[in-house]
């Protein structure tokens, strides 16, 4: 088969765009606003752009929370969403209105960054602390922006646990990293596929 994207014409219960796309990284985003409150969301628009110098970046569809606090701090975390807390994960993406703190819908322990006044999951096996270097809106083909904020930030710190460490490396068979698969599957870097439906707001 064959569609054009302008029309969006592929027949498909849903749009496989994001299928085909896959795996994504998912980069679970911890930031705090001006006024100290927390906030913790997951994107799959996300990845490593760099690493001399260490360089990261996600995208927000819309202008969230995220994107509002790393405006006013110029700072942020991201945490290694591991299979052990797919739960977790999963429910920090649910839809609430700003000022409330998804660390606690979620369960999860926040803490405060060393370098960056930003927290981070404490049950993640890793973490990564970033000051932002840029945020843009992409633009389309007829060079309007785009209702999409991408957000870049270069790596000042990271956090590993020792529970990830064989032999001076990363042992992935542990950590087993979450992608995002498309529709409402993830991957945990093994052979399956699993689905979680999105949490929604009481």
């Amino acid at each position: 088969m064959f569609y054009e994207t302008a029309q969006n014409a592929h027949g498909l219960r849903h749009d496989p765009f994001k299928a085909i796309v896959a795996p994504r990284p998912i980069g679970w985003i911890g930031t705090k606003a001006a006024d100290g409150r927390r906030n913790l969301s997951p994107y799959s628009f996300f990845n490593a752009v760099a690493d001399r110098p260490k360089l990261v970046m996600f995208s927000s569809s819309g202008h969230k929370d995220s994107v509002t606090n790393i405006e006013e701090t110029g700072v942020f975390t991201c945490s290694l969403a591991g299979q052990h807390l797919a739960k977790e994960m999963n429910a920090s993406s649910v839809a609430v209105p700003r000022g409330v703190d998804e660390f606690e819908i979620a369960g999860l322990t926040p803490v405060g960054g060393r370098l960056v006044d930003a927290p981070y999951v404490g049950e993640a096996y890793a973490a990564l602390e970033c000051r932002t270097t840029q945020i843009l809106r992409p633009l389309d083909l007829d060079g309007r922006e785009t209702d999409n904020w991408v957000v870049f930030g270069q790596v000042v710190g990271i956090h590993i646990s020792p529970d990830i460490l064989r032999d001076g490396m990363i042992d992935m068979a542990v950590a087993r990293p979450l992608g995002r698969m498309g529709y409402l599957d993830y991957t945990d870097g093994g052979t399956g596929v699993f689905t979680m439906a999105r949490p929604r707001a009481d």
